[in-house]
């Protein structure tokens, strides 16, 4: 089969295309020919040697992403059989190796793709769509009612978390730039912030949660927002150690969270879709052997929504 493989941590030079076996299956994991593939931040970090870069280095070959959509074609489990669409994010933080034709997946980790959406929207709404409804419902509990500022809102993570949280009842206010508020009010945002334009903290106050996808700074800035018994929750790793310390000080929640496989959840997220309750947005597809585009895009920080790639 053919696979990109890492040839070593680096630029995108470095993402080769090669021909592998075809990957044997252990009980309780089912064979998936891939279909589309979701490209995230965390892929181009491992790529550069950070991200899961660590738990990758002495695997041979190196095989990185962990988003699929696709068709089962060979089963040891109860609960999928031959033909069966599914999609779902695969054996994160560890090697999914997504980034091939064939993947062998834990059958815990997958669900049944919903009928009335494509491969491509179902690929993107997995680390990224899982990282949103975990934070929300798993590290944290929104409820009706609640002030909520999602930051990066029109992004991969912020666009399904504007969706869910409004979903769960929460009143949602949404930091963008300018350029994307039309597509980030669509989701649903009650707020608008020009992050360019306006400093989030001089306008919003009284948030019940924030959910932070950028770190550094940010977590100052947001902590000056949010109520006493409140939460910050910060995703970006390497620049959010000290959210907890920080929270903390202030009587505030902080939490530094990482998405991992699950199957309940994906699940969870296959009824919100099924019944568009939440909706993927899509802003580029490529090609397999576009692998290096498709990285280049997500690295950019410009994305709106997700980065697909087709098998």
């Amino acid at each position: 089969m053919k696979a990109i493989v890492l040839k070593d941590f680096g630029g995108v030079e470095n993402l080769q295309l090669a021909d592998i076996p075809i990957p044997a299956i252990s009980e309780g994991e089912v064979l998936v020919k891939v279909v589309t593939i979701s490209i995230n931040p965390v892929d181009v970090k491992t790529r550069v040697g950070k991200g899961a870069a660590g738990k990758l280095k002495d695997e041979d070959p190196i095989i990185i992403g962990w988003d699929i959509s696709g068709v089962i074609t060979a089963s040891k489990s109860v609960d999928f059989k031959e033909g069966d669409e599914v999609f779902g994010m695969v054996n994160f933080p560890g090697h999914g190796r997504a980034y091939a034709e064939y993947v062998a997946a834990p059958a815990d980790q997958l669900a049944f793709k919903p009928a009335n959406i494509s491969h491509e929207e179902a690929a993107a709404a997995t680390l990224a769509a899982l990282t949103a409804w975990q934070n929300l419902t798993g590290f944290t509990q929104i409820k009706p009612g609640d002030r909520v500022l999602v930051h990066a809102a029109s992004g991969g993570v912020g666009h399904y978390a504007v969706q869910m949280a409004k979903y769960l009842g929460a009143y949602v206010i949404g930091t963008s730039s300018a350029y994307n508020k039309d597509f980030a009010m669509s989701l649903g945002l009650d707020e608008f912030i020009d992050y360019k334009s306006q400093k989030f903290e001089e306008v919003v106050g009284n948030i019940d949660m924030v959910l932070d996808t950028i770190g550094g700074e940010n977590i100052d800035r947001s902590l000056e927002i949010i109520k006493r018994g409140g939460t910050l929750v910060s995703i970006p790793s390497g620049s959010n150690d000290d959210v907890k310390e920080k929270a903390a000080a202030k009587g505030i929640n902080g939490l530094k969270t990482m998405v991992v496989s699950s199957g309940t959840d994906m699940k969870a997220i296959a009824a919100l879709l099924s019944s568009c309750a939440v909706k993927s947005h899509v802003s580029q597809t490529f090609s397999f052997d576009e692998m290096d585009k498709a990285h280049l895009q997500v690295e950019s920080g410009k994305t709106r929504g997700k980065v697909i790639v087709k098998v």
